[in-house]
């Protein structure tokens, strides 16, 4: 059986697994060698071969939760040269099928507790349930099975991954063993990851944080991966002890859903040192360290992988990080009108930045191609990200004169008020220090005349009695004038008052409904009027009446469509 001892590729990882009896995979009820993961891959990379034989595109479906079949069949694509798709269990009826069908996948790999989501599609014709008696029956021939005679190149596809969906339909990002193993070994020596480390899953294995950080990471390092089956705030803690876990990744309110969970004196007692990941937010990474004695490390970045930033413990507060000096790092904020590079951000005293309108720019990586290897069937998508042969992000920074870049939203939640450029991302960090907000959203909607207002969306901590609102009012107002880093531009017009932020599979806030819905909504508004003359005022409820005002003045400018299709 050939292995490396000091793998760089995907295949020699897991050849590497060959008579290894440590854990590599662990969980709810399972606790399985490296050498029983090789020998479980093996086989079903020989099934594959069966199956795959006449297909024009080798593209495999899992539609499967965080299980040891997930990693059998990331490693059988590994070695037999196909491709593994995340298939979303949180999709349904015709995007689920859609997602299937768009990525051409010739197997569907899935579990009987997911057959009741796949009623009335149209599916491949090959489906195999691993939980059904006759598929190991027909995994049975190929238990002995040696790795496959012919071991795919690096330049192989071995994933397709979704976007998020947070901004618009997924699109299935592209990626080779080469950029994979890639990713994995860049983290594993960042973070001095060895054999000796246990990895613990938060994300869904369909996402691409949960196969970059940590599986491909571990894989690569020789060590073992922690899983449970979904994502459990209550178990958070329980799992990493159990598993001696000291290394975890996350994206999105992730954290803020163990933070919500009641406080114990021996929090901090774990075997944690180490979170990696993205939108943590700095308010929720401080308390995360504070309670559990674990340092997060927020880094930037996207499935696509063309332009990558991580965090140095040198950074100012609020920065993601510097650009580093490789061959493929190349990375400008730029105007996305001009393609000129914008100037320099400022701050004053306390923090605000004084200068967003020029400083705010799109996020580019000059380097071409740059790591990205296209869309799936995609290829308007594709050539949006790759122009004048750079790489374009889609998301707002700006950079200060010692080079701090720092993330200022999605180009879709650019925020222009009265001529001036916003960063979302400084909105949201301010309004999270609030002790009565356990997460916060920030977006544009339309202002009656023109440009934006800011509006947020906020969960509250703890239950809230109907007459309070009044109360919040309140202390909202009181809170933010507080704030001394709070530009006059930035408090937000419009606070709404959900009961559950919502979220997408991958616990990233789904703005894109907020935003289509903006103030017209059942949940509590609270807004800002303008007084007379112009002079801002506190909070208040937003009555029927204020709404219909707000109507009236939209159509009085002749932008009434702006507000789109929600409840009168």
């Amino acid at each position: 059986m050939p292995a490396d001892p000091c793998p760089s590729t995907l295949v020699g990882a897991v050849l590497a697994q060959h008579r290894v009896h440590r854990p590599g995979l662990v969980g709810e009820g399972f606790s399985l060698s490296h050498h029983r993961l090789l020998r479980a891959a093996c086989a079903r990379a020989a099934l594959l071969g069966e199956l795959l034989a006449a297909a024009e595109h080798p593209h495999v479906g899992l539609l499967l939760d965080n299980t040891p079949e997930y990693v059998h069949w990331l490693q059988a694509c590994v070695l037999g040269g196909a491709t593994a798709v995340g298939i979303n269990p949180t999709r349904r009826g015709p995007d689920l099928e859609r997602d299937i069908r768009h990525t051409d996948c010739a197997v569907l790999v899935t579990e009987r507790r997911q057959l009741p989501l796949l009623a009335g599609l149209v599916l491949p014709r090959q489906l195999l349930v691993v939980d059904d008696p006759g598929f190991a029956e027909l995994l049975a021939p190929y238990a002995d099975a040696p790795p496959p005679a012919k071991l795919p190149e690096p330049a192989t596809r071995v994933l397709l991954t979704f976007t998020s969906g947070s901004t618009g339909a997924p699109k299935a990002v592209v990626c080779s063993q080469r950029r994979l193993a890639g990713a994995g070994n860049k983290l594993r020596a960042r973070f001095g990851l060895t054999s000796a480390d246990t990895g613990y899953g938060c994300m869904p294995l369909f996402h691409g944080n949960a196969l970059m950080g940590l599986w491909s990471p571990l894989l690569m390092a020789g060590g073992t991966v922690a899983l449970r089956r979904r994502f459990s705030a209550s178990r958070f803690l329980e799992d990493v002890r159990a598993h001696g876990a000291g290394y975890f990744t996350y994206v999105g309110r992730a954290v803020s859903y163990v933070l919500a969970t009641e406080a114990r004196a021996d929090d901090a007692d774990s075997p944690l040192r180490l979170g990696f990941g993205t939108e943590a937010g700095a308010v929720d990474a401080a308390r995360f360290e504070a309670r559990f004695g674990c340092r997060l490390v927020e880094g930037y970045g996207s499935s696509e992988g063309g332009c990558n930033l991580q965090q140095d413990p040198s950074a100012p507060p609020g920065a993601v990080g510097r650009a580093g000096a490789g061959p493929d790092d190349d990375l400008a904020v730029v105007d996305p009108e001009t393609g000129a590079e914008c100037p320099r951000s400022r701050f004053d005293a306390h923090g605000r930045l004084l200068n967003g309108e020029e400083a705010i720019g799109e996020l580019v990586n000059r380097t071409d191609r740059a790591g990205f290897e296209g869309y799936w069937r995609n290829p308007e998508a594709g050539a949006a990200r790759i122009r004048d042969g750079w790489y374009w992000t889609g998301d707002l920074f700006h950079r200060d004169a010692e080079g701090w870049f720092r993330f200022a939203g999605r180009t879709t939640d650019w925020l222009r008020v009265d001529s001036e450029n916003l960063a979302v991302a400084d909105i949201e960090n301010i309004l999270a220090r609030w002790e009565r907000a356990r997460a916060v959203a920030v977006y544009a909607v339309p202002d009656p005349v023109a440009g934006d207002q800011v509006m947020a969306a906020v969960e509250l901590t703890g239950r809230q009695e109907a007459d309070s609102v009044e109360r919040l009012a309140t202390e909202l107002t009181a809170f933010l004038a507080a704030q001394p880093d709070l530009g006059t531009k930035m408090p937000p017009r419009f606070v709404r008052l959900v009961p559950e932020m919502p979220v997408t599979a991958t616990h990233k806030t789904a703005r894109t409904g907020l935003r289509r819905e903006h103030w017209q909504v059942a949940d509590p508004v609270l807004w800002r009027p303008y007084g007379r003359g112009g002079e801002e005022t506190g909070y208040r409820l937003l009555t029927a009446a204020d709404a219909a005002g707000l109507r009236a003045a939209f159509a009085a400018q002749g932008r009434s469509a702006l507000l789109g299709d929600g409840p009168a």
